[in-house]
């Protein structure tokens, strides 16, 4: 297996800039394991491919306003930082750039100007005090609470139009805040299709898995499995614990919404017992490739991702190889929207 093995090809004017509307309305690609079929839908057309009893899991964490502009206290140069993990209070990971106007011991004031107006009261400063092999900057801030007053949502580096409004980069059912990137799997979803969906008897179940830097850095090395994943931090509780784990005594399906809600409950499984998830709390490192043996996941809905990705690779890992390659051959062919903003597939 070599990361060459996860490349494709596409035409840059099928990823997608901005958000259909309204949400459900996104295409929706039928992935069937058993008989390798392929078909074609509408998001809002997925409750015909649900039923009673299943198992919805969803990420509702939240994208904070992790994108600031931020100006050399010594010199006044330019700056952008985006926050990539808390690491206690006041303490955070970020991404500097330039990465090369910051050092141990630089200050740093965060501008007023990050998003449109002012804020009244004293500055947000920083400190580097640390830096990491990947060449993430540890900054110690003045003040957490209005630091993220001041951010933007931050987009991915391939959407090159501003989104006009924030919350379309968030799921309707993002509660808890620390993500730096939306579950994209979860955007296809409006208030209107959940009700049906539990109208259904359809249980559905929230997580938190917070998404760091990872889910836009391609991986660079020849083998994947030397890939350094970044750690993401993950809660699932007692209650959706024991839900799980009837669910799969009782041989109901297990759907995921998205990549991070699979590595998840794979990781919680794989800390507890293999056939079951118990409670969990802490940093998920998980990295799914093919030859992963996938303990509670039975389907999941998924967008198209980028090439030599580790979301891909997971993919893969859950559909198979040809079935994979063969579904976005097809979604280039009938032109499907592609990556954060774009189509879904729902793969059982």
């Amino acid at each position: 297996m070599k990361t060459s093995d996860f490349d494709y090809a596409l035409p840059p004017e099928f990823i997608a800039q901005t958000p259909i509307e309204p949400r459900d309305h996104s295409r929706l690609m039928i992935l069937d394991r058993n008989n390798g079929s392929l078909k074609h839908h509408r998001f809002f057309e997925i409750i015909d491919y649900l039923r009673a009893g299943d198992v919805l899991i969803l990420n509702n964490s939240r994208v904070i306003p992790a994108r600031l502009s931020a100006r050399k206290v010594d010199g006044g140069s330019r700056l952008e930082v985006l926050l990539l993990r808390r690491l206690c209070p006041n303490i955070w990971e970020t991404l500097v750039r330039p990465a090369n106007r910051v050092s141990i011991g630089t200050k740093i004031e965060i501008a007023n100007d990050s998003v449109t107006g002012d804020k009244p009261g004293l500055p947000v400063t920083a400190k580097a005090i640390g830096s990491n092999e990947g060449g993430e900057q540890v900054l110690s801030f003045s003040d957490e609470t209005r630091l993220l007053e001041l951010g933007q949502i931050p987009l991915p580096p391939y959407i090159q139009i501003p989104l006009l409004n924030p919350e379309r980069y968030q799921t309707v059912y993002a509660q808890v805040a620390g993500s730096i990137a939306a579950p994209t799997a979860g955007l296809h979803f409006t208030p209107e299709l959940m009700t049906k969906i539990e109208k259904k008897g359809v249980r559905c179940l929230s997580v938190t898995l917070h998404i760091g830097l990872d889910t836009f850095r391609p991986v660079r090395v020849e083998n994947p499995i030397e890939h350094p994943i970044h750690q993401e931090y993950g809660i699932i509780s007692q209650e959706v614990a024991e839900e799980l784990a009837q669910a799969k005594t009782e041989g109901r399906r297990i759907i995921c919404v998205g990549t991070t809600t699979v590595r998840l409950v794979e990781a919680a499984a794989q800390a507890s017992s293999p056939a079951r998830v118990a409670p969990f709390a802490g940093w998920v490192s998980l990295l799914i490739v093919p030859g992963h043996r996938f303990h509670i996941v039975d389907a999941m809905i998924t967008n198209f991702h980028l090439p030599r990705s580790t979301t891909l690779m997971l993919t893969t890992a859950f559909a198979g190889r040809d079935l994979i390659h063969q579904a976005y051959q097809e979604a280039i062919t009938q032109q499907y929207r592609f990556y954060s903003f774009g189509d879904a597939m729902l793969i059982f």
